[in-house]
């Protein structure tokens, strides 16, 4: 039988065991376990095809030996623009500067996003090999490269069954993921509007190839960022008693800062402050005029990170005072909003756990933990109901990887038929389970 035409075939036997009288189809999970449970296995036999292996492989080594930062991914963006195009997807672009929206599927509701972030990270590749960046100080260090070629695998699966398709999948390409809030600014500009669904995924070096890291509710901390200035009064290093020293001042309020963290009992209860920015003085024998700190806040509730925004303000402001000098702080909201709480949809979890079990097994689908770690995902599924999930890609004969965000970051290729396949299962089953009843006449 034609790949093309299985789910065809699952949707007609459906219909033919309904009722003959007049009434609205949704799908019996009694009549369609079995053909649901086929789909997983199916897409995951078509993305390890050599073929759309090979094709996902091109364009991630592509993308990592030309990576752009948050926002510029221009060549980024043509590229995959023209890899729709020769799949004959319709997109929309521009969307927060450089994202990209396709569309695939009947172009009416249901509809269900799967996403990928496509920016890199400010950092020199260390990482001798054939496909080394060739942008001075930007590198492929979190794995966005794998993220597109991903999803441009999975689009290719989902265009060749389109017609199957019972609803539409949106193909989100989301820009500057690394701290620069892309997903809000996608989410602004209404890409989400009507959308009963979101997933999205990220490679992961605590779980073997296979394997799946998940967790339902709570994933990930939210953040905020914070700058403040601490100004005094500079002079010679010769004669500090004239002086008003904005570095000792700044030097006590980061001594403070590091007090409101909060490591309790209860994990999910833990707050977390670090001050990772300070930049006071160019000579060594002159004390400042002023000091500016700078770092980021994180806490696993919404009402855990207003706390800290207010506390954060207050220490800063009445220890400058303690040292006689005067202190302002900001939020940066304009520039980099505040980071929700990741939260997995629970319905969205069952769905999950449904589909990677029919393709991994169960035994391969293992529990993640809570951390404090934030993804601007956060703001899709802030929004509607999101999942978000860590596919595995370490190979146990070629040793651990090293974690993202690091000069000597790797991915292990032979991930990128999972995430593909988890991709396009995902979407099809969920539109096919949960799509708009349609109405059966007798006469059919």
């Amino acid at each position: 039988m034609s790949s093309i035409s299985w789910v065809s075939v699952i949707l007609n036997l459906l219909i033919l065991l309904s009722s003959s009288s007049q009434t609205t189809l949704s799908i019996d999970p009694s009549l369609s376990n079995q053909g649901l449970a086929d789909i997983p296995s199916k897409f995951l036999n078509l993305a390890k095809s050599p073929e759309l292996f090979d094709y996902m492989v091109k364009i991630r080594r592509t993308l990592h030996e030309n990576p752009e930062l948050g926002f510029e991914e221009f060549e980024t963006s043509k590229l995959i623009r023209n890899e729709l195009d020769k799949m004959g997807i319709q997109y929309k672009y521009p969307i927060a500067t450089t994202g990209v929206v396709g569309y695939i599927g009947t172009g009416n509701p249901p509809f269900v996003a799967l996403r990928a972030d496509m920016d890199a990270l400010a950092m020199q590749e260390a990482v001798e090999w054939e496909h080394k960046s060739k942008n001075s100080g930007k590198m492929h260090a979190c794995g966005h490269d794998a993220h597109v070629a991903m999803l441009l695998g999975a689009a290719k699966m989902l265009q060749e069954h389109r017609s199957d398709l019972k609803g539409t999948v949106i193909l989100v390409f989301q820009p500057a993921e690394e701290g620069g809030g892309g997903a809000k600014k996608m989410l602004d500009a209404g890409i989400l509007e009507n959308v009963n669904a979101i997933f999205g995924l990220h490679l992961a070096t605590r779980y073997s190839v296979g394997d799946v890291g998940v967790r339902s509710g709570l994933l990930m901390a939210g953040s905020g960022f914070f700058e403040a200035q601490i100004k005094g009064k500079g002079g010679h290093a010769a004669i500090p008693q004239h002086t008003i020293d904005p570095i000792l001042a700044a030097s006590n309020i980061i001594v403070s800062l590091q007090q409101l963290v909060s490591r309790e009992a209860d994990p999910l209860d833990s707050q977390v402050v670090t001050v990772a920015k300070f930049q006071g003085g160019h000579a060594f024998n002159v004390i400042p005029d002023s000091v500016i700190i700078g770092g980021t806040f994180r806490a696993f509730s919404t009402e855990g990170l207003v706390q800290l925004k207010h506390r954060i303000e207050e220490v800063v402001t009445l220890q400058a005072a303690v040292q006689r000098c005067n202190a302002t702080v900001s939020f940066l909201e304009d520039e980099k909003p505040f980071y929700p709480v990741t939260i997995n949809d629970k319905n969205l979890h069952k769905h999950f756990l449904k589909v990677a079990g029919h393709m991994l097994g169960d035994e391969n689908i293992k529990p993640a933990e809570a951390v404090m770690g934030t993804e601007d995902f956060s703001f899709f599924a802030n929004a509607i109901p999101g999942y978000y999930y860590y596919l595995g890609m370490v190979k146990e004969t070629e040793g651990q990887l090293v974690a993202g965000h690091s000069p000597y970051y790797k991915v292990n290729e032979d991930a990128l038929p999972y995430g593909a396949a988890l991709h396009a299962s995902l979407a099809s089953t969920y539109l096919l389970e949960y799509h708009s009843p349609l109405p059966i006449h007798d006469e059919l």
